[in-house]
């Protein structure tokens, strides 16, 4: 199983596509979604160690494909106005229901496990944000 290899090669990150770059997002909420969102949801996964061995590998790299389909913070700028618009209003409904982050990554990643406050922040930044 160890021979079939898992690419974990990230895109480049282009400030003209990029999320963050394109809203000048605060810092303090640049944080909170390096912290709980950027390990499925951009082109800048950090790998953990167990994210090289097999079977394991498989599911992470499934988990991240499938996480940066529904939602890319590095290829925003690639999406249409409807694409943004229905993206932030899931974003802000999931992180408000508590399906995200994953209670599955929250208990391998405990900075990823968002406080009410943080979880408000975030609601409320793509809640109220002029889609671009």
């Amino acid at each position: 199983m160890q021979l079939i290899p898992v690419d974990r090669a990230n895109k480049p990150v282009s400030k003209k596509t990029n999320f963050v770059d394109i809203y000048k997002t605060p810092d303090s909420i640049k944080r909170i979604l390096q912290n709980a969102c950027c390990d499925c949801h951009s082109n800048e996964t950090k790998y953990p160690k167990y994210a090289y061995v097999a079977p394991i590998s498989w599911l992470i790299k499934d988990h991240i494909n499938d996480g940066r389909a529904h939602l890319n913070f590095s290829e925003w700028g690639s999406y249409g106005k409807e694409l943004k618009e229905n993206a932030m209003e899931k974003a802000a409904a999931t992180v408000k229901s508590y399906e995200m982050p994953l209670p599955a990554y929250v208990s391998y990643h405990p900075k990823a496990n968002l406080t009410t406050k943080q979880r408000k922040i975030l609601e409320a930044y793509f809640s109220h944000l002029e889609i671009k």
